[in-house]
């Protein structure tokens, strides 16, 4: 993907061949996380091998970042029932519609054969469990199927990756393309109930706003990476009223492995700022044939609709429209916790 995006910047005339940064005209930022780190290496390597560009991280090596963690920095009993009624009101009938994806799941990993579920120690996948947590200092939690589901959703779906075989990848189990889609909506659910309500996201997502907002706004910076997780992703679409649209030509239809939110500034013929917001992934095929991206074979753009805001004939934003739309996603949080802080000394 680094190397797609060396290839790309070179042909708009933002990177020169064999391009150099000077001072701060790239920003290289990742999560102090190991597998954050490796993700932002791998990415630069690909974009500037001429440079021997540093990763900027905050934390202790495997420590998360408190940018990229998407964790609850105020708490009180009016916000989580009100998160919680929000979450289930969203989203509880695709927490139910998933029976026909955990039975399918149950005989892929034959669960029923295993000595965790004969014992009792793992019961029957259940649409009907799903309990939330809520806590100060704590990513938002779910306990029940949808979390052993997702965790098994998500290591089969990069077995399918990784697998060329697709019987292997599944255990031998005969499984069609719209079977492992239905195997990696669990995943897409789990995310979604998370992460994306719109009490949530703007709260979890609002460290990572503020960063972004800064990169923005920096005038020295040509180009920013910043390297996080599906969770930061997810919550800052949402808090950004990004419209949910199904991606094509991939598995996980919300957030897909290694996929990107990027952003450019541009201006039109007259001078006018503006602002293109994209999805940037690698197809499933291009994921499992390990493809290299380059200009006649990329990965797949795909436009972010926000509502509320028109993208002129080109796909883009105003400059001062989305600004105007990042300053209220982060004014949100605030909003947020001074009402539910009012509500809690309403109701002592």
């Amino acid at each position: 993907m680094g190397q797609y995006f060396k290839k790309w910047l070179e042909s708009e005339g933002l990177f020169p061949e064999n391009y150099r940064p000077e001072n701060n005209e790239v920003r290289i930022y990742a999560n102090s996380k190991q597998r954050t780190i490796a993700t932002a290496n791998a990415f630069t390597t690909g974009l500037l091998p001429s440079a021997n560009t540093q990763i900027e991280t905050h934390m202790e090596f495997d420590e998360m970042d408190p940018v990229f963690t998407p964790q609850f920095t105020f708490m009180n009993d009016a916000y989580a029932k009100a998160a919680e009624e929000e979450v289930r009101d969203l989203f509880e009938k695709q927490i139910e519609g998933l029976s026909d994806n955990y039975d399918l799941l149950e005989r892929i990993i034959d669960m029923k054969d295993t000595k965790a579920y004969q014992s009792g120690e793992i019961p029957d996948f259940d649409a009907a469990d799903t309990e939330l947590l809520y806590e100060m200092n704590r990513e938002p939690q779910i306990k029940g199927s949808l979390k052993t589901a997702c965790s098994v959703s998500d290591a089969l779906v990069l077995q399918y990756y990784e697998e060329a075989d697709p019987m292997k990848a599944a255990f031998g189990h005969d499984v069609s393309f719209e079977d492992w889609l239905k195997i990696a909506e669990i995943k897409d659910v789990y995310g979604s109930v998370l992460f994306t309500s719109p009490l949530i996201a703007p709260v979890v997502a609002h460290p990572l706003l503020e960063e972004i907002q800064g990169e923005l706004k920096t005038q020295e910076r040509k180009f920013s990476f910043l390297c996080g997780h599906d969770s930061n992703l997810a919550s800052v679409l949402a808090a950004l009223k990004a419209e949910n649209a199904e991606l094509s030509n991939t598995l996980e239809r919300t957030t897909p492995i290694g996929c990107k939110l990027v952003l450019c500034k541009w201006k039109d013929k007259s001078g006018e700022p503006k602002i293109s917001v994209d999805l940037v992934y690698q197809t499933t095929q291009q994921l499992k044939q390990m493809d290299l991206l380059d200009l006649t074979d990329p990965p797949a753009v795909v436009p972010v609709l926000l509502e509320g805001l028109e993208a002129d004939a080109d796909g883009l934003y105003s400059a001062d429209a989305f600004m105007t739309r990042l300053e209220e996603a982060c004014d949100q949080y605030t909003k947020i916790r001074n009402f539910y802080e009012e509500e809690e000394k309403l109701a002592e």
